[in-house]
């Protein structure tokens, strides 16, 4: 799928159509909320809500959503429980899921980025925010808050990779030798918080190179998606916890 302004284009041109949306939060205040806010959008559509994570898989699975909206905390089955099975490494066709989470959730999203989840917002996230997370979700693209990636990578980064010891930062050059100069600078960029088309005007380079740069990446160091690019860059020293 491609982004194309707003809604999904299918691979085969054919013509767009809304992201299907499932808002899973168990407090019904909050889940009102986002059903409000992505409704509004016309590029959005809300297939569906859960209120605990038993729900959440069970309507997933009915209703094949191209982006889930998970909280963390919820009953029966937790949103990492219900993430893992929905998005994890054993999932044959796993769904998106963008988790909303707070800051004192540290761990609980750590356990997230293990589970297969493939973005991360604050729960005080302006509507915007959960929007244009949504969207970015939904096209392929992992999306991670810079706060939350500099309190949650910068301290788990470690444990979110099973294996090496996390080496030094002056190790960084001889754990990267297959990355060229520019690939380099876009792993970077990607820990960095910074979206595609972020990374395309920093750079000045077009989306599209930005795409392949990104392919490159995962390629070769055999990372499944950009979350584990954001992780690797910081257990090699390739960007350090700021604050």
């Amino acid at each position: 799928m491609t982004e194309t302004g707003g809604g999904i284009r299918t691979a085969d041109a054919g013509p767009e159509r809304p992201i299907r949306v499932l808002v899973c939060e168990d407090q019904a205040l909050v889940r009102a909320g986002y059903v409000t806010i992505f409704s509004a959008q016309p590029d959005l559509e809300v297939v569906g809500e859960a209120a605990d994570g038993r729900a959440a898989v069970e309507a997933a699975g009915r209703l094949r959503p191209d982006v889930v909206v998970m909280d963390v905390r919820m009953p029966l089955l937790d949103g990492i429980g219900a993430t893992r099975l929905l998005a994890g490494p054993d999932v044959p066709d796993p769904v998106k899921v963008l988790v909303v989470t707070t800051f004192n959730l540290d761990a609980y999203v750590y356990e997230a980025l293990r589970a297969g989840a493939s973005g991360f917002l604050l729960k005080d996230s302006p509507p915007r925010d959960l929007v244009h997370g949504v969207r970015t979700v939904a096209t392929g693209e992992s999306l991670l808050a810079p706060a939350v990636t500099r309190r949650l990578v910068g301290r788990f980064a470690d444990r979110i990779l099973p294996g090496e010891t996390a080496p030094e930062p002056a190790a960084t050059t001889t754990l990267l030798p297959d990355l060229a100069p520019r690939e380099t600078e876009v792993l970077k960029l990607i820990a960095e918080g910074l979206s595609n088309a972020e990374i395309a005007d920093r750079m000045f380079i077009s989306r599209e190179t930005v795409k392949t740069y990104v392919s490159r990446i995962l390629t070769k160091l055999d990372l499944r998606d950009r979350v584990q690019a954001v992780v690797y860059a910081h257990r090699v020293g390739l960007v350090t916890v700021r604050g």
